[in-house]
């Protein structure tokens, strides 16, 4: 088949065009790929169930009756080792489960202001 020479020009600016709004669109546009927006979704909704469950874990803290011995010894504990010892204490088990959550744990800590 024969083109004409006049719509060539035509073709790799379509093209160019083309390749420089999918350059464009997926840096500075805000446009990204199915898996990544399954992961921004998946992390935003582990977001917000870690915040609904900060005022079970403080509840939790504020009725437990051997609460000024646990938190003396979260105080007690290292920087680093302060979200295990929330865990130890109990605070951090979401009711209904068997174990803490570390992300629970920490974000309880924050909010507990130690």
């Amino acid at each position: 088949m024969n083109t004409p020479e006049w719509l060539k020009p035509g073709i790799y600016g379509a093209v160019i065009g083309a390749a420089v709004v999918g350059i464009v669109g997926f840096s500075w546009g805000g446009w990204v790929t199915g898996s990544t927006a399954n992961d921004r979704a998946m992390a935003m909704s582990r977001n917000d169930v870690v915040a609904s469950m900060v005022p079970v874990c403080l509840d939790m803290a504020r009725s437990d009756p051997a609460r000024a011995e646990k938190l003396e010894t979260i105080r007690a504990a290292s920087t680093y080792k302060r979200r295990d010892a929330v865990m130890a204490a109990g605070w951090a088990t979401v009711p209904g489960t068997d174990a803490p959550d570390r992300d629970i744990a920490q974000a309880c800590l924050a909010a507990l202001e130690l």
